[in-house]
């Protein structure tokens, strides 16, 4: 039973929380950035450029830019902001539901930068957007005003982009990480070091059995291991704040 319950904690530890960041990414020579942020349960889309322009993505590959049925963000002088295109030339059109809630809007030295937020999946028509590692292929315009009925963007204020999606930590992960307990080397021959060891109480160490070898009360940043045999050992570590922490250990 303790090796199930230490090989669950080891698991459940490593799949919560998981976030997703494309970092900020230059549009090219619109002037424009965009970045995606992804939660378990949300996106969120940070869109900067000048603040006389309608700022525009679409989610496709490259000559799939306004192709009929797209899925957009847009910003412009209307309230809406999710939009499916209607083809080249056409003006997109604003969905029925809007998916997308504006969080921010603000201009400073002539640049705007808008926030919004949705649901992974979105709404009927829109592109859904996983949260996890990969590449999100984008299509891009900024107009000459914010009136989407303005008129054409310009052939040199547009272009395609692939946004890189990688792990991050969010504030709850960063918290985490500040009293997460690591032991290194692993594997490791006679002392093993840990990560926040002024955090330890003490350890158990077990074998992969389960059963318990020893308890040892840590003394510093490390501890010996020269006696243990070559193995697998799991180490149950209390800390000071009455939590447990569970690592695995490779001895050679």
């Amino acid at each position: 039973m303790k090796k199930v319950l230490l090989t669950l904690s080891l698991a459940l530890a490593s799949a919560v929380g998981a976030q997703f960041s494309s970092g900020t990414v230059s549009l090219g020579s619109t002037g424009m950035t965009v970045k995606l942020d992804t939660s378990p349960t949300l996106v969120t889309i940070t869109l900067t450029g000048a603040d006389t322009s309608y700022l525009g993505i679409g989610f496709g590959n490259v000559g799939e830019g306004m192709q009929s049925g797209k899925d957009g963000f847009i910003y412009n002088s209307t309230a809406n902001r999710d939009y499916t295109f209607a083809n080249v030339g056409v003006t997109p059109n604003a969905d029925a539901t809007q998916d997308w809630t504006q969080t921010s809007n603000t201009t400073s030295g002539g640049i705007r930068t808008v926030v919004a937020t949705r649901s992974l999946s979105g709404g009927a028509g829109d592109n859904a957007i996983a949260n996890s590692a990969g590449n999100i292929n984008i299509f891009f315009a900024k107009g000459p005003t914010t009136d989407l009925l303005s008129g054409y963007h310009g052939g040199g204020n547009r272009g395609y982009v692939s946004l890189n999606m990688t792990a991050t930590l969010g504030t709850n992960d960063l918290a985490l990480e500040s009293k997460k307990i690591v032991l290194y080397p692993n594997p490791a021959k006679e002392t093993v070091n840990f990560k926040n060891a002024d955090k330890i109480k003490s350890i158990d160490i077990y074998e992969s059995t389960g059963r318990k070898i020893k308890s040892v009360k840590i003394d510093g940043e490390n501890i010996n291991v020269a006696d243990l045999k070559a193995g697998s050992y799991y180490f149950e570590i209390k800390l000071k704040d009455g939590t447990l922490s569970y690592e695995k250990l490779i001895k050679e």
